[in-house]
């Protein structure tokens, strides 16, 4: 099959499909798109922030490093998420690294066009409050996963905040993710993941796959170790 136009991929999100007709249009002109091949930058610290990003297809990760070489993952954005709208309204250079974690295809809606959008739209501005609003609390949670809770649950809270379906919408209940990728996410190593994984899925909560996770309790996910 065709890959998706760039304008049938917004209209398939969340904030595309709310916009009208000429609205969606002028975004799908004035956009474009880039594949970013797997451990390809997507962005990198300190540039400029020029645009709005959204995951068309793939999965990336956003990070931080120090001149050491040390690193800290954030979070892991998989396809349909949306990233960057709090830089572009502060207006300061990006703070963090985006990592492709796989081939992944890049949606770039300019700033201008991001600016026009907030100018204009009033379902777009509703839509970017409760974006911002539940990436407050994805990081929020993880901050408190990592300092009370244990690596169990750590890993389920990592997650569950993968499957979040506000940020994520059309997640499902099936994700290919990595040991390794969870475990950058969640700061323990890939043996510890392991280990988390299948207490996990004893307890009914999930079912480990090969490079892939299923979900049977999210919210069990989100409270375990409570």
């Amino acid at each position: 099959m065709p890959a998706e136009s760039l304008e049938q991929s917004l209209r398939a999100t969340r904030w595309g499909a709310a916009l009208a007709a000429d609205q969606l249009a002028r975004v799908a002109a004035e956009s474009g798109e880039v594949v970013v091949p797997t451990s390809g930058y997507v962005c990198r610290s300190g540039e400029p922030v020029d645009a709005w990003l959204g995951v068309l297809d793939g999965m990336v990760k956003m990070m931080i490093s120090t001149p050491s070489g040390r690193a800290s993952t954030f979070t892991s954005i998989p396809a349909g998420g949306w990233f960057g709208e709090g830089s572009l309204l502060k207006t300061e250079p990006r703070r963090y690294d985006v990592i492709a974690l796989r081939d992944s295809r890049i949606a770039r809606v300019p700033r201008r066009t991001f600016e026009w959008l907030l100018n204009t739209s009033i379902p777009f501005n509703r839509f970017l409050l409760v974006q911002i609003n539940e990436r407050l609390g994805q990081f929020i949670g993880m901050l408190e996963a990592q300092r009370l809770h244990d690596p169990d649950a750590r890993a389920a809270r990592c997650v569950a905040g993968l499957f979040n379906t506000i940020l994520y919408p059309g997640i499902g209940k099936k994700l290919e993710v990595s040991q390794e990728e969870i475990g950058y996410l969640a700061g323990v190593s890939r043996q510890r993941v392991n280990q988390a994984l299948h207490a996990l899925e004893a307890a009914g909560l999930l079912k480990v796959e090969y490079g892939a996770i299923v979900i049977n309790d999210l919210d069990g996910l989100r409270h375990y170790g409570s």
